[in-house]
C-alpha cells in the first residue's frame, strides 16, 4: 500500500489515485513537495477537511501538432484560416515572449505559417510580434526558441515595445476609461492571429486569449490604467477580491475591461492550448477568441477546479516542489488559490524554497522599501506593475490572515511585513497553532497549490 501511494504521488496530477472523481482526496499519510524533497503534514485525528487533487478528465492521445491541426481544421465561432484568408493580405501572428516557452510556440507558430502559406499567404506578407508587455525585448536565440529557426530566418520577427508611443495606434476607449493603444505593426495589417497557452490568471481569471493582446502588444499607458482596475476605487481600499482566477464574469472588471480593449483590435483568428504538467500540449482550441478562449477556460477550469464545501481555518499549500517553488514571485500562484478556501481571518502555510530568492525586484521593492499598506498602495497605484502587485497581494494577505511561509528565504526580508517565515513544516505548524491560541486547526492541503484551484460548491463564499 505504501508503495502504490508514493508511486501514485509520482504520477501526473491529472491521473488521480484510487476512485476519486471530484479532485478530493483523503488519506492517511499527507505529503508536500518543497524544492526538491517534501515534507510530511502531521495533524491529529479529524484535522483534515481534505486534500484536493486535479481532476482527471479524458483526453484523446495525440501529438502536439495533431492537436494544433485539428484545431485548425475546426475552428469555434469562426470560419477556417482558408475559408478567410485572400492571397495578398497581410497577417500579423501574435506570439509569446521568451517568459512563455512552456507553450511549446516553436511547435504552434510553424503550423500556423503553414496553414497561412497553404492560404496563399507569402512569407513576406507575414509578421510576428512578439506579445512582450512591459517585458525586455528578446534575443536572437530566444526568438529562435519560440518561432523555430526555420522559421525565424524566413519571416520578420519584431519585438513590442509598449514604450515606443511612434509604434502606437490608438483602437479606443473601454467603457471603464481605459484609452486602448496597440502595436501599429498588427494593427496595419488585414488580419490578426492571436496564439498562446490557457491557465488560471490570478488577475484575468485566464490567461491566453485577449491576454496577448492587453497587456501583450499595448501601450504602457494602456497597460497602466487598465492594471489599475486591479485595486478597488479610492486610496487605502486595497485589492478587488473579484479579481481573482477563474472569474470571467462581469464582477471581474479587470477581465473585463481586458476583453472589451482586446476586441477594438478586432482580431480574425485565434490558436490557444493547454498543456500538462510536463508542458506537453494535451489539447488546442482555435477560431473566434472570445469563444475558442472560453472553451479553452473550461478544460482548465474541468482539471484545476476542485469544488469544495467548506472554507478551513487553516491551509497548508505547496508551490509543487523545484522548479515550480524557484522565486517568490512565482508563489503567488499558490497564494491566490490559498485564499479561495480559507476562512476569514484564517491561517495560510505555504511552502515554497524560493531558492533564487524574490524573483522581482518589483516585487521586492513593496516587501522591503515600505513599513506600511498605505505607502505600499500609493507607490503601487503610481507605478504599477504585476510584481508590484505581487508583492502588495502578500503584504496585504498577511494583514488579514496569518501568513507563514516555509522558505529558504532570509526572515529579515519581511521584517516590514506580517509574513512569517519558517524552515520546516512541522516549525511552520507549530507556529501556526501558537498564533492561534494553542488550538488545534482544521485543515484543507493543496499539494499542487500553483495549479488546483477550490471552487466553493453548494455554499455562500
Amino acid at each position: 500500500e505504501l508503495a502504490r501511494r508514493q508511486n501514485c504521488r509520482e504520477q501526473d496530477r491529472r491521473h488521480i489515485c484510487g476512485t476519486a472523481q471530484t479532485g478530493i482526496r483523503l488519506m492517511a499519510q499527507h505529503y508536500m513537495k518543497y524544492g526538491d524533497r517534501e515534507f510530511s503534514v502531521e495533524l491529529g485525528n479529524g484535522l483534515i477537511a481534505a486534500e484536493l487533487h486535479s481532476n482527471a478528465v479524458a483526453l484523446p492521445a495525440k501529438s502536439a501538432l495533431e492537436h494544433i491541426n485539428e484545431a485548425l481544421d475546426n475552428p469555434i465561432g469562426s470560419p477556417r484560416l482558408e475559408e478567410m484568408l485572400k492571397p495578398g493580405q497581410t497577417v500579423c501572428i501574435v506570439v509569446p515572449d521568451s517568459t512563455r516557452l512552456w507553450q511549446s510556440p516553436n511547435v504552434y507558430v510553424p503550423a500556423v505559417v503553414a496553414r497561412l502559406n497553404k492560404c496563399g499567404i507569402r512569407d513576406a506578407d507575414i509578421r510576428i510580434l512578439t506579445a512582450t508587455g512591459t517585458h525586455r525585448p528578446m534575443t536572437r536565440e530566444e526568438h529562435i526558441a519560440i518561432v523555430s529557426e526555420d522559421i525565424y530566418n524566413r519571416i520578420q520577427v519584431i519585438d513590442h515595445k509598449c514604450r515606443d508611443a511612434a509604434d502606437m495606434v490608438k483602437a479606443g476607449v473601454t467603457s471603464n476609461g481605459t484609452e486602448v493603444w496597440f502595436n501599429r505593426f498588427a494593427m496595419e495589417c488585414d488580419h490578426i492571429i492571436l496564439t498562446g497557452g490557457v491557465v488560471y490568471h490570478f488577475l484575468a481569471g485566464y490567461g491566453g486569449g485577449p491576454k496577448y493582446l492587453l497587456p501583450g502588444i499595448a501601450s504602457y499607458e494602456t497597460i497602466q490604467r487598465h492594471h489599475n482596475l486591479a485595486l478597488n476605487k479610492g486610496f487605502g481600499s486595497g485589492t478587488n477580491a473579484a479579481v481573482r482566477s477563474a472569474n470571467m464574469e462581469t464582477s471581474n472588471i479587470f477581465h473585463a475591461d481586458l476583453e472589451e480593449a482586446a476586441l477594438l483590435a478586432k482580431p480574425s483568428f485565434l490558436l490557444n492550448v493547454v498543456v500538462d504538467d510536463n508542458y506537453n500540449i494535451i489539447k488546442a482550441v482555435a477560431g473566434d477568441m472570445v469563444q475558442a478562449h472560453r472553451e479553452a477556460c473550461a478544460l482548465v477550469d474541468a482539471i484545476d477546479g476542485v469544488n469544495v464545501a467548506e472554507r478551513t481555518p487553516l491551509v497548508i499549500a505547496s508551490a509543487g516542489g523545484a522548479p515550480k517553488d524557484i522565486n517568490f514571485y512565482q508563489t503567488i500562484k499558490t497564494l491566490a488559490n490559498a485564499l479561495a478556501v480559507v476562512s476569514e481571518g484564517g491561517t495560510i502555510i505555504i511552502l515554497s524554497a524560493c531558492t533564487e530568492g524574490f524573483g522581482s525586484p518589483d516585487t521586492q521593492h513593496q516587501i522591503c522599501d515600505f513599513d506600511n499598506m498605505d505607502a505600499r498602495e500609493k507607490d503601487l497605484r503610481e507605478n504599477f506593475s504585476i510584481g508590484s502587485y505581487v508583492g502588495f497581494l502578500f503584504a496585504e494577505s498577511a494583514e488579514k490572515h496569518n501568513l507563514i511561509m516555509v522558505s529558504s528565504m532570509n526572515a529579515a526580508d519581511f521584517a516590514k511585513t506580517k509574513i512569517h517565515i519558517t524552515t520546516t513544516l512541522d516549525e511552520a505548524l507549530a507556529l501556526a497553532k501558537k498564533l492561534n491560541g494553542g488550538n488545534d486547526l482544521r485543515a484543507t492541503l493543496l499539494p499542487h497549490g500553483a495549479n488546483t484551484l477550490p471552487k466553493l460548491h453548494g455554499v455562500n463564499d
